[in-house]
Order: C-alpha cells, then structure tokens, then sequence
C-alpha cells in the first residue's frame, strides 16, 4: 500500500499528521477479530437453520457474541478517534500532559512523585468537573500512579465531554 507523501518523509500523510504508532497493530487485531466474528456467525447460522429448537437457541445465543465483539470494537475506535481530537487540541494548545516523572532504572515511574503530580490534576477536576482537559489530564496522573481502570474511566469521561462540548452551539457576544 503506498500513502502520497507531502514533504517526503516517513510516517506522515499528506495532511502532516503523524499516524498513530498503534495503529497497524490495532488494525491487526481487529482484522483477526473479524475472522472470529465471521466464523462464530457462521457457527450460530448453521444451528439456527438445523430446525432443532434446542440448536436453534443456541445458535441464537451464539449469534449475540459477534454483535458483541462488533459493539466493543466500535466503541474502543469510537474513543481512540476522540483522544487523538482532544490529543491535538491540547497540543496546538501548548498544553499536552509531558511524561517528566522521575523513574527508577528499571523504568518505574517513582510512586512518591506520581502521588504528589496527582494531587493537583485531582484538585482540578474538582474545581471544573465539565472541563474535559482537566479529567484528560487526571487520566494521564491515575495512569502514572499505575491506576489504570480509574485512569480509563478518567479519560472516558473526558472524552464523553468533549463530544458533548463539540456538539454545543458556540455562542457569539
């Protein structure tokens, strides 16, 4: 597959964005679960269509995991496009989260500087609990304390209020 190169060099699309380095491997693993899909479809269809009411349920019930699997894979893409719009904006804003936490030699991030960079990302959502930057960047300090359900829920709900401030009509003085 070729892309058009802008200014020549590697790894950037003609508009100038970078391409997001997980990407190939998202789009790998989404393609293996499109087989799984496909082949579990195929599976619960096969029963459904025995005339067996009991494998009629069942191939039924099996038809629900693909519609699963399709939901969750949308809704993971549908968040990973929103953090990579609220990504820019805090860029182009100068106020992207930097990763400059001490580490040990082992690459730990030093829990002690984690704890106390948290405290005011958490006071900050306090403060501003609609401000999605600030639950973006509490996301970002449960992740560096090593919390990382919290640290998806933070930045789900940082991503839930951005969609919510897009879609609000800017009003004009």
């Amino acid at each position: 597959m070729s892309e058009s190169r802008a200014d020549g060099a590697g790894g950037r699309p003609a508009s100038g964005r970078k391409l997001p380095k997980g990407l190939p491997g998202a789009l790998a693993v989404t393609a293996l679960l499109a087989l799984y899909v496909w082949q579990i479809a195929g599976r619960g269809l096969a029963m459904a269509r025995t005339g067996e009411p009991v494998l009629i349920a069942i191939g039924l019930g099996v038809l629900i995991i693909p519609l699963l699997v399709i939901g969750l894979i949308v809704r993971e893409y549908w968040l990973a496009a929103t953090v990579q719009t609220m990504a820019d904006t805090l860029y182009a804003e100068g106020d992207l989260p930097v990763d400059d936490l001490p580490r040990s030699p082992g690459g730990r991030i030093d829990r002690a500087a984690a704890d106390e960079a948290f405290e005011p990302r958490r006071a900050a959502v306090e403060a501003a609990p609609e401000d999605w930057r600030a639950w973006y960047h509490l996301a970002f300090a449960y992740d560096a304390a090593g919390d990382r359900r919290r640290a998806r829920e933070a930045l789900r709900k940082a991503a839930a209020l951005s969609r919510s401030a897009r879609r609000r009509p800017t009003r004009s003085p």
